[in-house]
């Protein structure tokens, strides 16, 4: 069985610099040449790094492959992250506008980036690094909604859940979609809509309101 495990992390600052060029080559040439024909000779090569480095960090393609779908779902929960964090103590309605557009543009800041990264996990098991992302999600916004200064939960993780899970398996199923940035502005407002109704209805308005 394979490894998918990277062969050692990179400590010194010259070796994460070059484990991001190798993630940056990666995404570039994914992008330029699809899943399809993606080599690690074509990475080393973008990268400017020889066949042999890349390898003292990771030990066949697919690792690298799980690298770097680990480090971007990373990056994006961090967004979302501080996005609830900044909302804290915040109005139901502004909590509902905070998740959804929290997460939306930590998804879209890049949007060709996810749409070709996506293309990965569809090809590898990361079952296990997306879990571990959603956890995260799941916890911020759990305790965001905890934080509403004009409404309560009777389970807030629930409730967290409930709209993520519809919030994550929407934004895949649009940018699955070749024209995902055109369709990008309804659906953000179509689940800002969603959002605040399941909200409301899911919240208990406190008595001092």
């Amino acid at each position: 069985m394979r490894s998918l495990g990277p062969r050692k992390s990179p400590i010194q600052a010259r070796s994460a610099a070059t484990v991001d060029a190798i993630f940056e080559a990666t995404i570039q040439v994914l992008l330029s040449h699809g899943l399809s024909a993606l080599t690690t000779t074509r990475i080393a090569k973008r990268a400017g790094v020889s066949i042999g480095t890349l390898y003292q960090y990771f030990p066949n393609k697919d690792a690298l492959l799980r690298a770097v779908i680990t480090s971007y779902l990373g990056k994006v929960a961090a967004s979302f992250e501080e996005s609830c964090s900044a909302a804290r103590g915040a109005c139901l309605l502004e909590i509902s506008e905070f998740i959804v557009r929290g997460y939306i543009f930590a998804k879209c800041d890049q949007p060709e980036r996810s749409r070709a990264l996506y293309a990965i996990s569809s090809h590898l098991e990361v079952a296990d690094v997306v879990e571990k992302v959603f956890a995260r999600l799941r916890a911020a916004a759990c305790r965001l909604l905890e934080s509403c200064k004009d409404a309560s939960f009777k389970n807030a993780d629930e409730v967290a859940y409930s709209l993520l899970a519809a919030l994550t398996g929407g934004t895949r199923v649009v940018f699955e979609n070749r024209d995902a940035e055109g369709r990008l502005p309804a659906f953000t407002q179509q689940m800002l809509t969603m959002s605040q109704a399941f909200l409301n209805k899911s919240a208990s308005q406190n008595a001092t309101i």
